[in-house]
């Protein structure tokens, strides 16, 4: 019989054979995955060149790309934990550091704001909320693990992604046909995991199709010139049906019983009970707009405008169009929202919550970026301090987690 050291023995010797093997094995398959790659940018070689794209551009563009990127498929792959509540998405959007950067980026930017504002009626305040929402007023494009190689990204998605495929396929073509144009180099073309790309992250389709040279310096470059991103950003919402001078919405209050669905005059909802939140009259009575309660009866009320449907054609979203409105009207000066969202705490404000970021990182609790935005790693982090000190596991950023971190 074997001695139980020879048996051990034996086992250590197999497991490391076999680790060993996979080894082997995984890089094999890697190297076939990387080969065939190669294979279909040789193969996508024909269809760009069919779609005007000329070969120099096109071998130019894939120079060095090997491999496809894993994380952009990762990033494909995701699928969030939760859905996050009404309160989060707001307060990681509209918060104090937001309204406060655009304020002094308006002031900055003031004689370019003026002149994109009198070509397309765009309001400024919502350009620059776009722009914060977007990147960050540009943050996010000098973080590399988050802005890649825009052809790389688009030309994984049409390799490998089976639901983006064809959606790789067209967004690649259109990026090349832009490198065509000499509107952006090769080495600079960068963008989101899907391709978004610049300050204010348009694809390539939509940049080919609204792109704009405000500075006058013969290039659409919406990576290094702001008053071309936001110029381009306004040139959508105007040939998007954008009404100058009129605003997105109205923050409401509401009669306890039933209301329509569907447009109304704010005349008619006027009638039905329906009254401005800060007590002010109606500027145009005819006006048509639709109710919109986005976190139920109890929350805040409004009432939608044209504009508020031009902007959801910048990005499909009811809560993204509502918090680009309440950014940018707080940018302009406005006081925020008479009726606060439905919160079950006490909120912070964002230098608050990059405080508790650093403390639940100094503890070993957080791992995520310091940025005052309350995400899914900042609530797991909160869950994971509360267990430590035997209390109830809610996760939210409130004033009484903060106080609890300030004690340790």
């Amino acid at each position: 019989m074997f001695s139980s050291l020879a048996l051990h023995r034996g086992v250590l010797a197999f497991c490391a054979s076999l680790l060993l093997s996979l080894v082997v094995l995984t890089t094999s398959q890697f190297a076939i995955a990387d080969e065939s790659f190669q294979q279909w940018i040789k193969e996508f070689r024909k269809t760009a060149i069919k779609n005007g794209i000329s070969g120099e551009v096109y071998d130019r563009a894939f120079k060095g790309i090997t491999s496809p990127d894993q994380w952009v498929l990762d990033k494909a792959s995701y699928q969030p934990e939760f859905k996050a509540p009404v309160w989060q998405y707001f307060d990681n959007r509209v918060q104090k550091r937001a309204i406060m950067r655009g304020r002094a980026k308006k002031k900055e930017l003031q004689p370019w704001l003026d002149k994109i504002e009198k070509r397309y009626g765009v309001n400024p305040n919502i350009l620059l909320a776009i722009w914060s929402v977007e990147s960050s007023y540009g943050a996010i494009l000098d973080n590399d693990k988050v802005m890649r190689n825009v052809i790389r990204s688009l030309a994984t998605l049409a390799y490998a992604d089976p639901q983006r495929k064809k959606f790789g396929r067209q967004q690649l073509l259109a990026a090349l046909k832009i490198l065509q144009t000499g509107d952006i180099d090769e080495s600079h073309l960068t963008g989101s995991w899907a391709g978004a790309m610049g300050h204010t992250q348009f694809i390539p389709t939509s940049y080919q199709a609204y792109a704009v040279d405000i500075d006058g310096d013969g290039r659409r470059d919406i990576w290094n010139s702001v008053p071309d991103a936001l110029a381009t950003a306004a040139n959508l919402l105007s040939q998007n049906g954008w009404r100058r001078g009129e605003s997105w919405g109205y923050e409401v209050t509401i009669p306890k019983r039933k209301l329509p669905a569907g447009k109304l005059t704010l005349r008619e909802w006027e009638k039905l009970g329906v009254k401005r939140a800060n007590g002010k009259p109606f500027p145009r009575p005819d006006d048509k707009a639709e109710l919109k309660l986005p976190d139920g009866r109890g929350g805040p009320a409004f009432l939608m405008l044209k504009n508020f449907f031009v902007i959801k054609r910048y990005n499909n979203s009811d809560r993204y169009a509502t918090a680009i409105g309440l950014l940018g009207d707080q940018i302009g000066g406005g006081s925020g929202l008479v009726h606060d969202w439905k919160r079950p705490f006490t909120p912070i404000d964002s230098s608050e919550v990059e405080e508790l970021q650093k403390k639940l990182k100094k503890k070993g609790f957080y791992k995520g970026e310091i940025d005052g935005k309350a995400g899914s790693g900042t609530r797991k982090a909160i869950k994971a301090f509360q267990k430590s000190i035997g209390v109830e596991q809610q996760g939210y950023p409130s004033k009484e987690v903060l106080k609890e971190l300030r004690k340790q």
